[in-house]
């Protein structure tokens, strides 16, 4: 057996090793790239022949790819490279910063095309495909290379060879051909076809030698669980799922609040690991004795609260005569008859947040069986029946209170009741379920009603959507649960494409957002330099109107454009103070300079930003030429005014949305401790939170961007659109105002169910 070479814990920077993964990961990598990418014009030729009116736009894209492809090949080694040469250095280069900068090139603040959004959304997914794939050698392959080249730690961002970094590489090199935006989506498609797999090889590859070699080799040897202790054999009555222990008699309705107690703490803990994303692949769902568990100690915790939440009048109506549970058979043709003509009370019922939604269910339902010829006087619910039109009742009060559901998606969501209570009666495994196909649905229609107020087209064919679903599901639902599985996977496609649109809506308003800041910046270094010139005596009205305007705007796009070490910078700059000194001359009464000869090309140049050419500009130049002759000769009667300048004026940045929020004026954010503001600054990208306004009223933002200029953090609410900028000084002031807090959404349906929960617990909130 071959010797391992000694290596220490923590080498630090190990150029060998780190030439060893370089050579095991670049050149396959672009060898492969290469390979493939020689079969993509045959397949655009194919395409061709299929696309229609589209034909010659897959012709054009495949001449130019084979004119191209070296270049191409080219640029996507040239990306890896740089990103390990980064590695190298032990400051890793982010992919996210890598692509936000690529192709900007000198565009300054110019938004980034909507082809181009498309494209890098495009590889974007590419990169996801690859990780979903080799994600376990991924997360070795991220620890190995960090601990050869001496970084703290990388992730999929910053392994230079990872996923995210390939599909930069893959935007670039096509980036460098004139393609057409839907030969370019397919071109990155065949990538993630054709290449992926073969990435993934040679990852495999890399991973395999930097353990030969001695590069934490305990890491490629899965985890030893240990042996699962044999279970206590169970008692006589185990199917019915319920507890034993401590010679409780839980038949005993005095234990009822034992039981509720069990039941939230299991449901809570139910909750915390799907929140933590079990590793060990839990989906959310407990197991048979576990759900079993949870649904009878439900319904003792319905039973229980009962009382409470009826009023004195239904409490009497049950208790009225010797009378019969409704069958299933009973039960089931009411709820469709509601299902397909709901009558208008409990239309109504939907709206008001002041009646009972279970109540008015089970009058609707007693009301319904009496069309059916049922004796009113002679029926009653049955007690898991009416147990399900509570939960499902509640449930659905919980998510028109406290979800951003208005008008017509209030509506919407309103007409799924009915069906949601069959589902309840059909399969009480919907409340513990997760992967429950209606409670999936529920999730996405919920999802794509949320604060819709269909304002844009987008908006509106999904609204659209979400009602040709739910007239479908109303049309077609009996008792057979397969049409919400099957309208849940249409409608998880169509959910798809529109959060595509809102990730190039939030990419849009994180640019838009950096090409502000960068603005606001230039301005104020603009104003800073023409603040500090214009100290001291007064000038002359020419000389200061000059500087105000025409200087000041072209030093600013200078900035922009340039940056503060610019060559057109330092022009406009120099520029300046000559004027300046020639002022300071004049003033000393210089008679007979030749004034501003040496600047008059400077001078054209900053007359031609606000647009004065020709002409205008030399007339624009002879008021400040004149002007300095009339100081020297001390007749300040021949000073000229400029001549009037074209109305050109920068953007202003809108006001910041913070302000906007209103956080009142005994709220300073520069008081706030610098710990709290820290754990802002700490927060993850694609963070949500809850932002509360003046009334109470709550909208989810996202973390989409933080400024590097200003450290303000830009949020998006669920369109995508820019929601709020605030710096983490106002975020702390606003969670002390009560006007903030941590957003959990773990789909609405379970979110709705943790409120019925609250509800329901006398020890977390009164019952409602």
């Amino acid at each position: 057996m071959m010797s391992q070479p000694h290596l220490p814990e923590r080498p630090g920077h190990n150029p060998d090793l780190l030439a060893l993964a370089r050579e095991a990961a670049l050149p396959p990598l672009s060898a492969t790239f290469a390979r493939v990418l020689a079969g993509f014009d045959d397949a655009l030729f194919d395409r061709a022949e299929t696309a229609g009116a589209s034909q010659l736009v897959f012709l054009d894209g495949m001449r130019e790819l084979r004119r191209r492809r070296d270049d191409i090949t080219a640029r996507f080694g040239a990306h890896l490279r740089q990103a390990w040469a980064a590695l190298e250095a032990a400051a890793p280069l982010s992919a996210e910063a890598a692509l936000a900068q690529a192709g900007q090139g000198d565009a300054g603040l110019s938004l980034v095309s909507e082809h181009d959004l498309e494209s890098r959304l495009a590889v974007r997914n590419f990169a996801a495909v690859v990780l979903r794939e080799w994600k376990p050698v991924l997360a070795r392959l991220d620890r190995r290379l960090a601990w050869i080249s001496g970084v703290d730690g990388l992730d999929i961002d910053l392994n230079p060879i990872g996923p995210e970094h390939i599909g930069v590489a893959v935007h670039e090199a096509f980036g460098v051909c004139d393609l057409a935006a839907e030969v370019r989506l397919v071109l990155i498609k065949l990538c993630e076809r054709e290449f992926a797999v073969q990435v993934g090889r040679i990852y495999r590859d890399v991973d395999e030698r930097l353990a030969q070699a001695g590069v934490m080799p305990a890491i490629s040897q899965p985890p030893q669980r240990p042996a699962a202790a044999p279970r206590p054999a169970r008692p006589a009555d185990a199917d019915a799922g319920m507890p034993h222990g401590d010679d409780e008699d839980l038949s005993d309705p005095q234990h009822a609040p034992a039981w509720a107690r069990r039941f939230t703490e299991r449901w809570a803990r139910h909750r915390s690991e799907l929140q933590a994303g079990n590793p060990a692949g839990y989906d959310g769902t407990p197991s048979a004795s576990g759900q079993n568990m949870i649904l009878e100690a439900l319904h003792e915790l319905l039973a229980q609260t009962r009382h409470v939440r009826e009023d004195a009048t239904a409490a009497a109506q049950v208790a009225v005569g010797q009378q019969r549970p409704l069958s299933q058979h009973e039960m089931m043709s009411v709820l469709s008859l509601l299902q397909a003509t709901p009558t208008a009370t409990l239309r109504a019922a939907v709206g008001d947040q002041s009646e009972s939604l279970a109540q008015r269910l089970k009058n609707e339902v007693i009301s319904g069986a009496t069309r059916l010829g049922v004796d009113p006087g002679q029926a009653r619910l049955d007690p898991q029946d009416e147990d399900a039109i509570d939960l499902v009742g509640m449930l659905f009060d919980v998510m028109l209170d406290e979800r951003e559901l208005e008008g017509r998606s209030r509506e919407l969501i309103g007409r799924l009741v009915v069906p949601f209570v069959k589902v309840a009666l059909l399969d009480r495994r919907m409340f513990v379920q997760k992967t429950h196909p209606a409670r999936r649905l529920l999730n996405s229609l919920a999802e794509a009603c949320e604060g819709n107020a269909g304002e844009s087209q987008a908006e509106r064919a999904l609204m659209g959507k979400v009602e040709e679903i739910i007239d479908r599901l109303i049309a077609e639902f009996n008792e057979n649960l397969a049409i919400f599985l099957t309208l849940e996977e249409e409608f998880r496609e169509f959910l798809a494409q529109h959060r595509r649109r809102i990730e190039i809506a939030e990419r849009r308003a994180t640019e838009t957002q950096r090409g502000q800041e960068k603005l606001e910046l230039a301005r104020s270094r603009a104003l800073a330099e023409l603040e500090r010139r214009l100290q001291g005596a007064p000038l002359p009205a020419a000389i200061e109107g000059f500087l105000r305007q025409p200087w000041n705007h072209h030093l600013t796009m200078s900035l922009l454009r340039e940056g503060d070490d610019g060559e057109s910078v330092g022009e406009a700059l120099a520029l300046a103070d000559v004027l300046l000194e020639e002022v300071a001359e004049a003033r000393r009464h210089v008679v007979g300079k030749p004034w501003l000869q040496s600047i008059q090309p400077g001078l054209r140049k900053v007359f031609a930003s606000v647009g004065l050419h020709g002409e205008g500009s030399v007339g624009a130049i002879d008021a400040l030429h004149d002007t300095l002759q009339a100081i020297a000769e001390a007749r300040p009667e021949l000073e000229r005014a400029l001549p009037e300048l074209p109305q050109v004026s920068l953007p202003t940045p809108p006001a910041q949305e913070s302000a906007a929020l209103d956080l009142g004026a005994g709220a300073r954010p520069e008081n706030v401790d610098h710990a709290d503001a820290a754990r802002y600054r700490a927060m993850d990208i694609g963070t949500w939170l809850d932002f509360i306004d003046k009334d109470g009223k709550v909208q989810a933002g996202k973390l989409s961007w933080v400024s590097p200029i200003s450290s303000r953090l830009l949020f998006v609410n669920r369109r995508g659109i820019r929601f709020c900028v605030a710096s983490p000084e106002e975020l702390v002031v606003m969670e002390r105002l009560g006007r903030l807090r941590p957003h959990v959404d773990d789909g609405a349906f379970d979110s709705a169910m943790q409120g019925v929960i609250d509800r329901l617990d006398p020890q977390t909130s009164t019952v409602h």
